[in-house]
């Protein structure tokens, strides 16, 4: 399908979208403003389809606020303890826009940028951003690319590219709201969940900032190694917001699965992958019924989750809990995959 006008920003910038589709009849819809999966259609256990993201129908919507829904995340996705970024060159300053905190890149972020489209066929797109040293308080000049791609297996595939002139932390999620039952359906308490993590870094205080401290899972309602009925699990989780899930030290080559998800009605399951370092849990507690999605249903509490792989968000300070560092002349490269199955 070729590329579909998405609307226009108020300085005039135009949007688009484009539609990835495989052999199976799947297809995504991501447009060139934060790279959005606007959304995201695969097949039950009878094959049939429906769209599994929250999100709108058009742009105005998005441009109104939202909590992120299918954008990209950077320059840091989650919070950054005081805004206070120290690097070998000094320490910055990042603008904050979540109370005490910076959240998510900052008041313009990467999920509020119009990406260049630099390639696309009908099943992968590659989208392209140059964020300018300062911005949002960030130093260097960094040169990002996304490639989403969707295989003929049901695999939504997302790997990023980076360079930088400068040291700069860079730790990229994929921000989708996830309902394997279909979007607009209700909440997904029914979901069960599984995350393959033996630790996790809880938040400290109201403010949800990260505490530092690796915290095992064991003997806790935040473990997930085996599957859990969300709806059941939530007492057990802070604020029922849930944390962010220590995988490793440094990222690997190639990736591994950390996390599946399974909707018992449909039999839609998906199973996440990732060669980054940690991955947030969360679990839509503050969605309010204020916003209405593309099925015409307003989005009450736990109407969808997020898997978000992505580095530690004070990574630069604590590389013992995820090296997010990008150094001049050596490139960083992530791969998370979404990998949609029917049981």
């Amino acid at each position: 399908m070729p590329p579909q006008p998405f609307g226009m920003l108020p300085d005039g910038t135009a949007v688009t979208q484009y539609t990835l589709t495989n052999a199976t009849g799947a297809s995504a819809d991501i447009i060139t403003y934060g790279g959005i999966i606007t959304a995201l259609r695969v097949p039950d256990r009878n094959g049939q389809l429906a769209d599994v993201v929250l999100g709108f129908q058009t742009l105005d919507a998005y441009l109104a606020g939202h909590p992120y829904f299918g954008a990209i995340i950077g320059r840091i996705a989650g919070r950054v303890t005081g805004g206070q970024l120290r690097l070998p060159d000094g320490t910055h300053s990042l603008v904050l826009n979540d109370g005490p905190n910076h959240l998510h890149g900052g008041l313009v972020g990467f999920d509020k940028r119009v990406w260049t489209v630099r390639e696309s066929t009908a099943s992968s797109l590659t989208l392209f951003y140059h964020s300018p040293d300062g911005e949002e308080g960030y130093p260097g000049n960094l040169d990002v690319t996304v490639t989403y791609t969707l295989t003929d297996a049901n695999e939504l595939i997302v790997v990023s590219h980076a360079e930088s002139d400068r040291v700069t932390p860079l730790s990229l999620a994929q921000h989708s709201y996830f309902n394997l039952a279909g979007e607009g359906s209700g909440d997904v308490r029914g979901h069960e969940i599984q995350i393959l993590a033996d630790a996790v870094i809880p938040t400290a205080d109201a403010a949800m900032t990260l505490s530092g401290q690796l915290t095992p899972v064991a003997g806790t309602g935040n473990d997930f190694r085996q599957p859990r009925q969300l709806g059941e699990a939530l007492a057990g989780l802070y604020r029922a917001h849930g944390e962010n899930y220590f995988l490793r030290a440094r990222a690997v080559d190639q990736p591994t699965v950390v996390a599946r998800v399974t909707e018992p009605g449909s039999g839609r399951v998906v199973t996440v992958s990732t060669n980054d370092c940690a991955l947030q849990f969360y679990t839509g507690m503050a969605l309010d019924d204020t916003l209405t999605g593309k099925a015409g249903a307003a989005y009450g509490p736990h109407h969808g989750l997020c898997l978000e792989c992505q580095g530690y968000p004070d990574g630069a300070h604590r590389p013992e809990l995820g090296d997010t560092l990008v150094h001049p002349g050596s490139p960083q490269r992530r791969t998370t995959i979404y990998a949609f199955s029917a049981a």
